[in-house]
């Protein structure tokens, strides 16, 4: 049987109206939901591009296997924990049963990265990895899958922005039918255009190993503090007003700014992972 929660959505500039349930089928307290369903194919994507590029970053296939299960599992608890360190209240104290309940919604990218990169930092010094091109090549895979993975939030009708009167301003019960920025659709299509870059420009420029991963979170922590500003779900600092991932994409992109410029001051001839 289908869930009674029926989201009535709509892009009314645009002349769009239609519905939507968050689940695909349910059975008492059992339910397939489209957020894990899209979460799940967006893994996938990322795993077949990292399995058939791994070649290009003298990574064996069977490693592939290796760093995927050593990345992916702390990558789902840091995003988790992540979210629910920094979701405001008391309700997780409350109901510590939904800490567990990640196909309702509720994970931070952030929190996947710092998992994924430990993760995989730690197989490659058991395994004796080129770290540097690891990171490199995962970071082509993270970016695809958020780019997949961001519908999830559009099933869930969560991660949208302030009011707006632009053509594309989209409404639902969760918006109170009032047009809103779908802030998903812009970090969803920003992912894809840096994807597009990694994947088309920076493997042809001379640059050394670890740059494609600092690239990746210059480029997406710039692209995070622009949509961080138009949420109006943000995870805030506890006893604050800052928003903890505008904060941390800022840094980011400074970080990874400075470190790319070093490394090309250091470098400057230096050819592709080497």
């Amino acid at each position: 049987m289908r869930s009674n929660t029926i989201y009535h959505i709509a892009f009314p500039k645009l002349n769009l109206n239609f519905e939507l349930s968050p689940e695909i089928i349910s059975a008492g307290s059992i339910s397939v939901r489209w957020y894990g369903v899209i979460l799940s194919i967006a893994f996938l994507c990322a795993f077949f591009y990292i399995f058939f590029k791994s070649k290009e970053f003298d990574i064996k296939k069977e490693h592939v296997y290796d760093l995927t299960f050593a990345s992916a599992i702390p990558a789902i608890i840091g995003a988790r924990l992540y979210y629910v360190t920094f979701f405001p209240g008391d309700f997780y104290i409350r109901n510590p049963e939904k800490i567990f309940a990640i196909s309702e919604g509720g994970i931070a990218i952030y929190g996947a990265i710092i998992g994924g990169a430990l993760g995989a930092i730690m197989l490659c010094m058991i395994k004796k990895l080129p770290i540097l091109k690891v990171l490199d090549l995962l970071s082509l895979g993270v970016v695809i899958g958020q780019a997949i993975g961001r519908w999830g939030n559009f099933v869930n009708q969560e991660a949208f922005g302030e009011y707006t009167d632009l053509p594309w301003g989209m409404m639902s019960e969760n918006t109170s039918f009032q047009t809103v920025h779908p802030c998903f659709l812009y970090e969803s299509l920003g992912c894809l255009a840096i994807f597009l870059i990694l994947h088309f420009t920076i493997p042809k420029l001379k640059i050394t190993s670890g740059a494609i991963f600092l690239t990746y979170t210059m480029l997406y922590g710039a692209l995070r503090f622009m949509i961080e500003s138009l949420r109006t779900d943000s995870l805030i600092i506890p006893n604050t007003s800052v928003r903890v991932s505008q904060l941390l994409a800022l840094l980011l992109c400074i970080i990874s700014a400075s470190l790319l410029i070093i490394i090309k001051l250091r470098n400057p001839h230096t050819k592709q992972n080497t």
